[in-house]
């Protein structure tokens, strides 16, 4: 009883009052706040920092240790549920758009309908899958290409454990374990800050910001909120059901990492709550954890894919630009190539949009408007991000039959480092 009082106030309890704080700060002192910004961006960066080498030895180190064809099966379910979520996101975002029409009303002084008619040959297509493997992996780490950092980790971690099984020597293996160990430190340490980060960046939004921004586009944001809400309300009982758990005890369990994701919406900047969460809250196993964790951050962005599409649909009818059902198609298809190689840290977003206006052929008028909300929708699709991923992996463990029931019930208590 001694040692929980010493314990005192929870990270969780402290980054919510610290964002509550921010806010109310923000809206009295107004763009001064934008003195202390510097300090949440530090703190950012000193999670970016670790991120990618985070990423390649979680990934190389599941691999490697893996038996058999144990990496097959693993990778299999992985992408089968990435690809189920992601393809019912954006077909819901499709919804979405349709019904609430976020872009009418919104005048951006376009007068008459514009047709559509950006060109997007087959290269695009080509383009980014050859942009999937790296030719420098230094480069792609330098540069924060998940993805690309994520291809070598895989070929590195199966090269690895053949070396290993083949000399009998699992020195490599035990360093790349070792300096995954140092890495997850290092992070902890950080993350002790976050209640300091997240006001730091949070204050800037409501003083210098400021809310007017956002009535214009209440819309497209609601848009995002029933999204949300409807995944949860549809992926939380399927998965509860196929785990034969129970689905109320979800919304406490993801508190920490949503707080986390709402306040510094980036995928990337929550992956060490959500890997070490998955393991000590929800049941995944480590193994499971530290493949499917990296790999859901960069390509399992299904609160992002239905954003995409609804900012498609949004762009088109701020403009008054009409898209045929081809190009509908064709955004939809572009939304879900573009989470699964997107940057996860805040203002990629930025990038895509400007892609889809480009690829589309919608007026670049669209994209400004999006990016002076960016950071509430932002927050929205992050929220939805990171919490499919956790779910992907309970899953993925569940199919290989590596689920603990009894830690997803509290009745058993692991650590994620051992």
């Amino acid at each position: 009883m001694a040692t929980k009082e010493k314990k005192g106030m929870s990270l969780t309890t402290q980054i919510v009052l610290a964002s509550v704080l921010a806010l109310v700060f923000g809206a009295i002192v107004g763009e001064w706040t934008e003195n202390i910004e510097f300090i949440g961006t530090i703190w950012l960066r000193l999670i970016q920092m670790s991120i990618i080498v985070l990423v390649m030895t979680s990934v190389a180190g599941a691999i490697g240790n893996i038996e058999g064809a144990g990496a097959g099966k693993m990778s299999f379910h992985t992408f089968k549920y990435i690809i189920i979520f992601t393809i019912f996101s954006s077909f819901l975002g499709l919804g979405l758009g349709i019904l609430f029409k976020p872009g009418l009303g919104i005048d951006l002084g376009l007068a008459g309908d514009v047709a559509g008619g950006g060109e997007l040959g087959s290269m695009s297509v080509i383009d980014t899958l050859v942009e999937f493997v790296p030719d420098n992996i230094f480069a792609a780490m330098s540069e924060g290409s998940t993805v690309q950092a994520i291809v070598f980790s895989l070929i590195f971690g199966v090269a690895a454990g053949s070396y290993s099984k083949k000399s009998g020597r699992d020195e490599i293996l035990l360093f790349i374990k070792d300096v995954n160990g140092v890495i997850m430190e290092i992070i902890n340490m950080v993350m002790k800050l976050a209640p300091i980060g997240v006001f730091a960046l949070l204050a800037p939004v409501a003083g210098v910001t400021g809310f007017d921004v956002i009535i214009p586009m209440m819309k497209f944001l609601l848009a995002l909120l029933v999204a949300d809400i409807i995944m949860f309300l549809v992926y939380f009982p399927i998965t509860a059901w196929r785990l034969g758990v129970s689905p109320l005890k979800m919304p406490k369990k993801f508190a920490k990492m949503s707080v986390m994701a709402l306040t510094t919406t980036s995928g990337a900047i929550c992956l060490p709550t959500k890997m070490e969460d998955s393991v000590t809250k929800f049941g995944v196993s480590r193994e499971v954890s530290d493949f499917t964790g990296p790999i859901t951050m960069s390509m399992n962005s299904s609160g992002a894919v239905a954003c995409y599409v609804i900012a498609i649909l949004f762009m088109a009818q701020a403009t008054g630009t009409v898209l045929s059902a081809t190009e509908i198609a064709t955004g939809m298809l572009l939304a879900i190539m573009m989470v699964m190689g997107t940057i996860v840290v805040p203002g990629g977003s930025v990038v895509v949009y400007t892609f889809f206006a480009s690829s589309l052929g919608l007026p670049p008028e669209g994209v400004a408007i999006l990016i002076s909300i960016d950071w509430f929708a932002g927050a929205l699709r992050t929220v939805m991000n990171v919490t499919i991923d956790v779910l992907v992996g309970m899953l993925v463990s569940n199919d290989l039959d590596q689920f603990d029931k009894k830690v997803y019930n509290d009745e058993k208590t692991v650590e994620y480092t051992k």
